[in-house]
C-alpha cells in the first residue's frame, strides 16, 4: 500500500495538470476569436467610414 500511494498522488496530480492546461487552451482560443470578431467589427466600421 505505501508503494501505491505516490502512483495515486502522481495520477491525480497529472490529471489536475491536464485538466488546466486544457482550461487554459481553451480560453486562450476563445480569446483569439473574440480579438478576431472585435477586428473584424472595427474593420467593417472603418469602411463603412470609408
Amino acid at each position: 500500500m505505501p508503494q501505491m500511494a505516490p502512483m495515486w498522488w502522481l495520477s491525480i496530480m497529472m490529471l489536475t495538470i491536464i485538466m488546466l492546461i486544457i482550461t487554459m487552451m481553451i480560453n486562450y482560443f476563445n480569446s483569439i476569436k473574440i480579438i478576431k470578431k472585435k477586428s473584424n467589427m472595427k474593420y467593417i466600421k472603418m469602411s463603412w467610414m470609408w
